[in-house]
């Protein structure tokens, strides 16, 4: 089979790979559309495994299912989750699946950016979801970046009437905004250095949009009463959107850290003015089953539309294309990768 092979963000080769074999209890799928998210581009995050195969945002059809998989069945469109809690640890019982051991270490292989992948039997059990048939192959790849936003405004108490304030306009700042708009927040801000994705931001729900050179702080104080936003979504890991959050706050508003910059960076914080306004910091990631789920309903019953987010799709041969446009982050939102193209 074909594979699209990450060696670096701008080295993604074509390569060809067996198909992989299955045991029981585990299924083989045809990748139909695989999404290129953020973080296959996160070079100093990727380039110590490399090469390798990437890709997690898939959809497909099941072609063939291993002895004891009763759940699924040959032809069933589905979502398949790379990474999946035990369940049965400390943190799962707490309900940090996030931080489970074994979400942190299942995968599927080889990787989305491929014609075929093998399933494991513990990501068939409790990772593996029907596509709803209102549900395209390629809306169903957002399945997963959605549950991870979902999860991210679960954590951060996200509700109804607030102000919330995104930074950064990429594609999760994007779902942000749709999915605080779906959950009813009274007016949302959105920032970012480009004037493409901030009429993105516009378009997809923002009641305002503010370039990040500016003073946003006041912009948000003179459109909103006077007061700084209840939540302030981070979804840019620069010095300066830190900040910048930091001097959005209002008083026991959450900032919920969404994207970080590499690991150990350190950035000072005035933790008195944090005490004195009781403000909270806290942070999301992954995307666990129960995040999974509600995000296939939003995208069928269209509460969340995510159909009009997709700029490019591209046959695997041009997949390196399409990490181009996402480390470039200019004028492109969501790169669908179709591997049978």
């Amino acid at each position: 089979m074909r594979v699209a092979k990450y060696y670096n963000n701008r080295d993604v080769r074509l390569e060809e790979m067996p198909v992989p074999k299955i045991g029981a209890g585990e299924i083989l799928v045809k990748i139909i559309a695989s999404g290129v998210c953020g973080s296959d581009v996160m070079e100093w995050y990727r380039i110590k495994k490399a090469p390798l195969v990437l890709g997690h945002e898939i959809t497909g059809d099941i072609v063939e299912t291993g002895e004891g998989v009763e759940k699924f069945k040959k032809g069933d469109r589905v979502t398949v989750a790379h990474h999946v809690p035990c369940n049965t640890c400390y943190y799962c019982l707490n309900g940090e699946y996030s931080v489970c051991d074994t979400l942190r270490s299942t995968n599927f292989d080889p990787g989305g950016f491929a014609e075929y992948v093998r399933v494991p039997k513990i990501n068939v059990d409790r990772g593996v979801f029907l596509l709803p048939d209102e549900v395209s192959y390629e809306d169903g790849t957002f399945s997963e970046p959605l549950g991870c936003v979902m999860r991210g405004q679960k954590v951060a108490d996200v509700r109804p009437a607030q102000t919330v304030l995104v930074i950064g306009s990429g594609i999760s700042g994007l779902l942000h905004i749709k999915l605080a708009r779906a959950v009813g927040a009274a007016k949302i801000f959105a920032t970012d250095i480009s004037e493409y994705r901030l009429s993105a931001a516009k378009r997809f729900g923002a009641d305002e949009v503010i370039r990040a050179s500016d003073d946003v702080s006041g912009k948000i104080k003179s459109l909103n009463g006077g007061r700084l936003a209840d939540r302030v979504i981070l979804c840019a890991g620069a010095d300066s959107a830190i900040e910048q959050a930091l001097q959005c706050i209002d008083r026991g508003g959450t900032i919920l850290l969404f994207a970080l910059p590499e690991p150990g960076k350190k950035f000072p914080i005035d933790l008195w003015n944090m005490w004195r306004d009781n403000v909270t910091i806290t942070t999301a990631y992954a995307s666990p089953p129960a995040d999974t789920i509600p995000a296939i309903e939003l995208i069928r019953s269209k509460r969340v539309d995510v159909s009009d987010m997709i700029t490019h799709r591209l046959p695997l041969s041009e997949a390196g294309l399409g990490f181009k446009l996402v480390y470039e982050a200019k004028d492109s939102i969501k790169v669908i990768i179709e591997p049978q193209r």
